[in-house]
């Protein structure tokens, strides 16, 4: 049965509107509640946010449904989306709740939600929580917010996890990390200075409305000038929840996901630690991606658009490395999640122990030409609804005979059309994306 509030990732929309408004986040949190009274004596549920203005209100109400519910609350803080997974999984909490958009605007908010096995709920637990919802709703709800305190040794606890995992000091190394005025601002300037390197950090004054604004790993134009000014070794942008990571070289590249697959791949590999010699990404990666790791004897298998299934598939596969173009990437020894504070770590070990920069160890990621295109859309409909649409695909696939790909999908968190064309030809992409693109505006643009 199809889910109304939850996507692909938690529930998310405009904070202070249905279903981010007082009423319905009170309702989540007793509707979780209400679940996670059967799963033991005393239960109780940890919940993180991010730096939004809106995170502290909504975490209130959430809060204050479980307490309805009578289930105890322990509050993190500001703290990244895969803080709260380890905490939730490491600690005696039935279930974790993150307050986040992630890369979204600032108006924007969510709810994850992450049970004790620090995996995301699947589809039919998320569910359940939807129908409770409504049905409290409809009986009416009180929207009684609850205050409470910090525990601050919660964040402490993540950051020193990520800290046992570095196997070499970086002690030689200067980074520019942007934290994209979120959960990662205090957290991952003390992370790298403590693991040995020289630290510059912007992106990180969050107040309430900057998050993801012209920083982070949406926009690293800034982290590239920075990386230059101060020759930095790399540089590394993250999301507003951090559960990705976006790097830039010493000369300015952008070194994404595909990219840092690759270099994990093979690290991964070397120590005889990639399972099966796979890796698991999703139908945005490029075919730069698949032709550099078939040259390495690695298989990729690729999933839909969201690490939801990219860690799914790699749950099924045994994979231990999987992830997205956008820069969520999951290495399942370590975490339960995509943790762009994670990756960072990992992708700086490799630089620190064998001496070369991202732009050798990505030297052979040789992208093919691509371009996405979104287009708002006032509707969502199927393929098979949009006539012209289809017979504008059917017709660039034909010209592309083979030598690209073509991917239309609906954003699973905001009202857009996502049109991708990946081409060896860039005048192709250019020309397919833009005709693919006009005829779904003409019908539900």
């Amino acid at each position: 049965m199809a889910k109304k509030l939850f996507g692909t990732d938690g529930i998310r929309g405009v904070a202070g509107q249905y279903p981010l408004d007082p009423q319905t986040t009170h309702a989540f949190g007793l509707a979780l509640g209400n679940v996670a009274r059967h799963l033991g004596p005393n239960p109780q549920i940890v919940i993180g946010m991010d730096t939004r203005e809106s995170s502290p209100w909504i975490a209130g109400q959430v809060a204050g449904g479980l307490k309805e519910a009578g289930v105890g609350v322990r509050l993190a803080g500001v703290v990244t989306t895969p803080g709260v997974a380890f905490l939730t999984h490491t600690d005696s909490f039935v279930a974790g709740v993150m307050i986040s958009a992630s890369h979204n605007p600032y108006r924007d908010n969510g709810i994850k939600v992450f049970g004790h096995s620090g995996y995301k709920l699947p589809d039919d637990e998320e569910h359940a929580i939807e129908e409770e919802i409504f049905r409290l709703l409809e009986r009416g709800v009180d929207a009684v917010p609850l205050e409470f305190p910090v525990d601050d040794g919660l964040d402490r606890r993540y950051v020193d996890n990520l800290l046992s995992t570095v196997t070499i000091p970086f002690k030689e190394l200067s980074l520019v990390l942007d934290c994209g005025n979120g959960a990662a601002s205090h957290l991952a300037p003390e992370l790298f200075r403590r693991a040995g390197a020289d630290v510059r950090s912007i992106g990180c004054a969050p107040d309430g409305r900057n998050i993801n604004l012209g920083c982070g790993a949406l926009d690293v134009e800034a982290l590239r000038q920075a990386v230059l000014k101060s020759k930095a070794d790399l540089g590394v942008a993250f999301d507003g929840d951090a559960d990705r990571a976006i790097f830039v070289s010493k000369s300015a590249r952008i070194v994404d996901g595909d990219a840092v697959l690759l270099i994990a791949s093979r690290e991964l590999q070397a120590s005889g630690r990639l399972p099966h010699n796979l890796v698991v990404a999703t139908v945005m990666s490029n075919l730069g991606l698949e032709k550099a790791l078939e040259s390495d004897g690695v298989r990729l298998t690729r999933t839909a658009v969201g690490d939801k299934y990219v860690l799914e598939e790699m749950l099924r596969s045994g994979a231990a490395l999987g992830g997205e173009q956008s820069g969520h990437v999951i290495f399942t020894g370590y975490s339960t999640t995509g943790d762009g504070m994670l990756t960072a770590l990992k992708i700086t070990e490799v630089v620190a122990r064998t001496g070369l920069g991202l732009d050798e160890l990505a030297a052979d990621m040789k992208a093919f030409p691509q371009k996405l295109v979104n287009v708002r859309v006032r509707e969502k409909k199927t393929l098979a609804d949009l006539p012209s649409v289809v017979r504008e695909i059917r017709e660039c696939e034909a010209a592309l005979d083979g030598s690209g790909r073509i991917l239309v999908r609906f954003s699973g968190t905001e009202p857009l059309a996502r049109v991708m064309v990946e081409a060896s030809d860039p005048r192709q992409v250019e020309e397919f994306s833009a005709r693919i693109a006009a005829a779904i505006e003409r019908e539900i643009g």
